[in-house]
């Protein structure tokens, strides 16, 4: 099973290479923020408990979390891996991740990183909020303050796997075409 963590500021190419990877790979791709829709949307017991901690301003505990991580994993017996976005974003999300793997006979085969300079990534989100409707992808100070946040998040969970020796970068500049390529022979070395 491979089990990858896909990691890149904003615009980076996270989701156009994620798409890639699933149909190359046979992956179930694993998105926090769409599990948290899903969940609050069909108010599950998950769900219910993720929206009474939002409704309060509290962010929602790394358990009920993980139970959404748990509850998409088990419901792909069929998967040959997950690519994992957004998740984990501190240690103990990436400790809680290792156990709920190792719990099914398996665990992270690598963290990729996309890496791209900072003014690339602003070019590339303000370009995507010419079409995107997301009023944040329309104010650079907003941007910059989502790659400092990210740079802070990430670093720690890099290092963590970095460890390990699972950790790596690859280029996310070029053609979207060089960039899979890329991660595609840092996978197939996994």
């Amino acid at each position: 099973m491979t089990n990858l963590i896909l990691f890149g500021p904003p615009g980076s190419g996270k989701g156009t290479q994620a798409a890639k990877l699933i149909d190359k790979y046979n992956l179930v791709h694993i998105s926090t923020g769409d599990l948290f829709r899903y969940e609050m949307g069909n108010n599950t017991p998950l769900g219910l408990q993720a929206k009474a901690f939002m409704a309060e301003g509290r962010l929602v505990p790394d358990e009920v979390t993980i139970g959404m991580l748990r509850n998409k994993v088990e419901a792909h017996p069929e998967a040959q891996g997950f690519i994992f976005d957004g998740f984990p974003r501190t240690i103990p999300q990436a400790e809680a991740l290792d156990s709920l793997l190792a719990e099914m006979n398996t665990d992270i085969a690598g963290l990729i990183a996309l890496e791209v300079d900072d003014e690339e990534i602003v070019v590339r989100v303000l370009n995507r909020g010419k079409s995107s409707g997301r009023p944040d992808d329309n104010d650079e100070a907003i941007i910059r303050k989502r790659i400092t946040v990210y740079k802070q998040e990430t670093t720690p969970v890099f290092d963590y796997y970095a460890e390990h020796g699972k950790s790596h970068s690859i280029p996310g500049v070029g053609s979207i075409h060089d960039i899979f390529e890329r991660l595609c022979m840092t996978i197939d070395q996994l």
